[in-house]
């Protein structure tokens, strides 16, 4: 007996939808488990292209037939892919691809063929069991970000959220916060997880050095430029870029960043040539982007592209009840590394903790108990042992949180209302210049950051 015979009695069996394309990527026959997958028959499947699944493991290129229509035909073939497909009804499939080309006896391709294996069910409860993780404890924390309060739990909810499409992000929030923890979480939580996440710190670098480093650049480019040097865009092809501080990028750079955006491909510096890009944008600032839009320091629609999905970074005083679970886990590290066995704080250095306003934000909290380490020879950190400038506050100075917290507000408020004019905002809240200056530094504000 023959069995290839029966070939498409076996493919009808098979539980993973299965797909066979042309070269230009219209569909010619489809399994019954590929109906029941998307929700199409397979009278509404062949003949349409196979763009109709809107999958989001293609790289459809779309200028010809066979290797000028889809990636998959440049590499021959596709293993365990996870991606997502769309279905009839407009519901979003977690699958896992593999496809290969077809060829006839010549070697010239016919087409290809895909199977899909559903793994919704699975992905799901992934996800149901990260939230009863987070819920219960049972984590270190959220992708190295440690926090129980409710404004924390909805931060990880939202991140869970935005991790499954490639929509831009920008995260907003003061110096300390954890803003590049935040990028990487939405990077490790996302389709893209498995491919590069590639930083640039857009603050740190001049404007020639920020467009070699972000498109990179040809040989002669510049002075000094005796090699060719692919750019972070390229580097982060099928990953993430992260974009940090965001707002210190110079109006011509902002252009060509737009244009990259919009376009999905990049030249390097002193070529004409375009090379397309496939990245995810996460972008983060301290500052205010809608104040630096009305100064002409920010463009506008630059702005509106990478501000599609908006994060909020909570500051340390907005959420001060995960302070003790912050200094647990900076004693565990300091441990490890110093090879101390230091148990925790007394209760007075945490109330110490938790009544300051913390304007460093976690970076603060760390460094005060690093500082503690290296005092301490006990098991315990005490009064003794923190920073004078902790133990020098006075209560007028710090209060409680929830009072700082006001305070802070208050003084925003003001500092707005005033545009950002110190002198004005001390004759309105009845306090010298001096007091007002202080407060500033003391709540870490940054007055360039205020809007009109």
């Amino acid at each position: 007996m023959d069995i290839v015979k029966y070939w498409k009695t076996i493919v009808d069996t098979l539980q993973d939808g299965l797909m066979v394309v042309d070269p230009i990527g219209n569909i010619v026959a489809v399994n019954p488990a590929a109906e029941k997958l998307t929700g199409y028959s397979a009278d509404e499947l062949v003949g349409s292209n196979c763009r109709e699944l809107n999958c989001t493991g293609c790289k459809i290129i779309g200028t010809g037939s066979a290797e000028k229509w889809c990636g998959l035909f440049l590499s021959g073939q596709v293993r365990a892919k996870q991606c997502m497909i769309t279905s009839k009804n407009g519901r979003a499939i977690h699958v896992v691809k593999n496809a290969s080309i077809l060829k006839d006896e010549n070697g010239k391709i016919m087409g290809a063929v895909e199977t899909f294996s559903d793994v919704s069910v699975i992905i799901q409860q992934q996800q149901e069991i990260a939230s009863l993780r987070r819920s219960f404890h049972l984590d270190d924390g959220y992708h190295g970000i440690l926090g129980k309060s409710p404004v924390m739990q909805r931060m990880f909810e939202l991140i869970d959220s935005v991790s499954q499409s490639d929509a831009p992000v920008l995260i907003q929030g003061a110096s300390g916060t954890g803003k590049e923890l935040i990028a990487r979480s939405i990077h490790d939580t996302s389709l893209r997880k498995s491919r590069p996440f590639i930083k640039v710190n857009c603050a740190a670098l001049n404007e020639n050095l920020l467009e070699s480093e972000l498109f990179g650049h040809v040989k002669g480019a510049y002075t000094g430029a005796d090699r060719a040097r692919i750019g972070r865009f390229e580097a982060a092809h099928g990953g993430t870029i992260f974009l940090d501080e965001i707002g210190d990028i110079p109006l011509s750079t902002q252009v060509k960043l737009l244009r990259v955006l919009e376009e999905k491909e990049i030249e390097r510096v002193g070529d004409h040539k375009t090379i397309p890009v496939n990245v995810r944008i996460v972008s983060a600032t301290h500052k205010n982007l809608e104040f630096l839009i009305k100064q002409g320091l920010f463009r506008e629609d630059l702005f509106f592209r990478i501000n599609v999905f908006p994060l909020e970074c909570p500051s340390l005083v907005d959420r001060s009840e995960d302070i003790p679970v912050i200094v647990q886990h900076f004693i565990e590290q300091n441990n490890f590394k110093s090879g101390k066995k230091i148990l925790g704080l007394t209760s007075e250095a945490m109330e110490k903790l938790m009544t300051h306003a913390w304007p460093g934000n976690v970076r603060e909290l760390r460094n005060v108990i690093e500082y503690a380490f290296v005092l301490c020879s006990g098991e315990w950190i005490g009064m003794e042992h923190l920073p004078r400038k902790i133990l020098e506050e006075t209560p007028s100075d710090c209060g409680s949180p929830v009072e700082a917290k006001m305070e802070r507000e208050k003084l925003l408020r003001v500092l707005r209302q005033v545009s950002g004019n110190q002198s004005e905002a001390a004759r309105i809240l009845d306090v010298s210049r001096v007091t007002i200056w202080k407060r500033i530094k003391k709540y870490g504000i940054d007055l360039t950051s205020l809007s009109t």
